[in-house]
């Protein structure tokens, strides 16, 4: 686990490039997602981007270029609706989670990143419990995500909530 990197927004910012010019139009927006995406949150480094697209299907098409820019495509791995991409082999540099514009994983991954941005007490929670787990279970990945899953589950209800109640502060 490290301490937050200043230089991970300009990460993303310069894949997200790279993305855009590949994908072109078909990307509707490229948004930072992940730990390294709160400033002040320990993280892992990888960068976790997650581009919202036209078409899902289409996707697939890309996965020779994809891999031209390092990226191993791993179709939904596990998430029905999602396109995933790894870049760096054992040495992780990015992730590349890609959804169809409306997918409801998009509003749980911006719901969920927002609030830690701005709930510094589970943010700092948060970072404690990654940084316990890590070195729990060094190598042991499945471990390390079973032992988030609760505390997860439990930021994502209070986000999910959090985020619907500022998009919409009249809905009852």
């Amino acid at each position: 686990m490290h301490s937050y990197n200043e230089k991970w927004p300009f990460l993303f910012k310069k894949e997200a490039e790279k993305l855009k010019h590949l994908f072109g139009s078909e990307i509707v927006e490229i948004h930072h997602i992940g730990s390294t995406a709160v400033p002040g949150l320990k993280a892992k480094p990888i960068i976790d981007m997650m581009p919202v697209v036209k078409n899902i299907e289409l996707v697939d098409s890309y996965n020779e270029e994809m891999k031209k820019f390092g990226y191993e495509p791993k179709g939904e791995n596990g998430l029905p609706g999602r396109r995933y991409f790894s870049k760096g082999d054992d040495n992780r540099t990015h992730h590349v989670h890609i959804y169809q514009i409306g997918h409801p994983d998009i509003t749980r991954h911006l719901a969920f990143l927002n609030y830690l941005r701005e709930h510094p007490v589970e943010k700092e929670q948060y970072g404690d419990l990654k940084t316990t787990l890590a070195k729990q279970f060094p190598y042991d990945i499945d471990s390390y995500i079973k032992g988030k899953d609760s505390l997860v589950k439990d930021i994502e209800t209070k986000a999910l909530k959090w985020w619907e109640a500022k998009r919409f502060p009249n809905k009852k």
